[in-house]
């Protein structure tokens, strides 16, 4: 087995191994992962944080140590870039732009240097929304986890991470995590609502804020109603989507 980690900002994680493939996921500086599979060109990996798999080009990730890769693995309290842009002084002394949610300490495994604020351990409920507020206006970008591109469930799983819980990848596997509620009026700002589509397959996700708001991505990450039918969006005067169950993660 091979381990690695992500030396650049992003690095795109696609369905097959060609470029022109769907992207469903990234990798953020930092995160680390294992490699299931490796050919000429391309990696077929599992991330550590999330499990979720894909493939990502080999000349965009570095290889480590099993030892290195279990020591990021087993750390509970990683510190993680809170600014929506950071920067780490390469060796050679560039600057290498990181996005918000970046895993910093694997700076040191490069022999980087992090300039920029952190945040590191589980943080209270009431953060999860001041954190969620970072991304508001980014666009909607499939498989995108940040500020300047992000999916409904990156959204969802970004937000948490920050302030220091793991979520899946996926809305759907999301919505088996936690405890659902019954009914709205239950939830509190930070819990997560999930929607189903026409064929009752949950396939978005979005955060509780107060006053039955929430914030979730649409075009943008964007805030609208929520109410016992789903999201209301008041500029097109409609229900966009429908709800099917609310969880408390936390």
């Amino acid at each position: 087995m091979q381990y690695g980690i992500c030396p650049l900002s992003i690095v795109p994680i696609r369905t097959n191994p060609d470029d022109g493939t769907e992207m469903i996921s990234q990798l953020l500086y930092g995160e680390h992962f294992k490699v299931l599979e490796s050919r000429k060109k391309w990696s077929r990996i599992r991330g550590g944080v999330d499990s979720f798999e894909g493939w990502v080009a080999n000349n965009q990730i570095i290889l480590v140590s099993e030892e290195i890769y279990e020591g990021l693995d087993q750390n509970t309290s990683p510190k993680i870039s809170s600014d929506v842009i950071s920067h780490i002084c390469t060796a050679d002394g560039m600057l290498l732009p990181i996005l918000l949610g970046s895993m910093t300490e694997t700076s040191s495994i490069l022999n980087h240097t992090f300039e920029g604020h952190i945040c590191e351990g589980r943080k209270s409920k009431e953060s999860l929304v001041d954190t969620a507020f970072f991304y508001l206006k980014a666009p909607y970008l499939p498989g995108g986890k940040t500020p300047f591109g992000i999916d409904a469930s990156g959204l969802t799983q970004m937000v948490y991470k920050i302030n220091g819980y793991a979520l899946e990848r996926t809305a759907a596997a999301q919505s088996k995590q936690g405890e659902p509620l019954s009914f709205i009026e239950e939830s509190e700002p930070g819990d997560l609502a999930f929607f189903d589509n026409s064929d009752g397959i949950i396939d978005h996700v979005g955060i509780i804020l107060k006053d039955n708001y929430i914030i979730h991505v649409n075009g943008h990450v964007r805030i609208d109603r929520i109410d016992h039918t789903g999201i209301f969006n008041t500029e097109e005067k409609l229900y966009t989507h429908k709800l099917r169950v609310i969880k408390k993660i936390i």
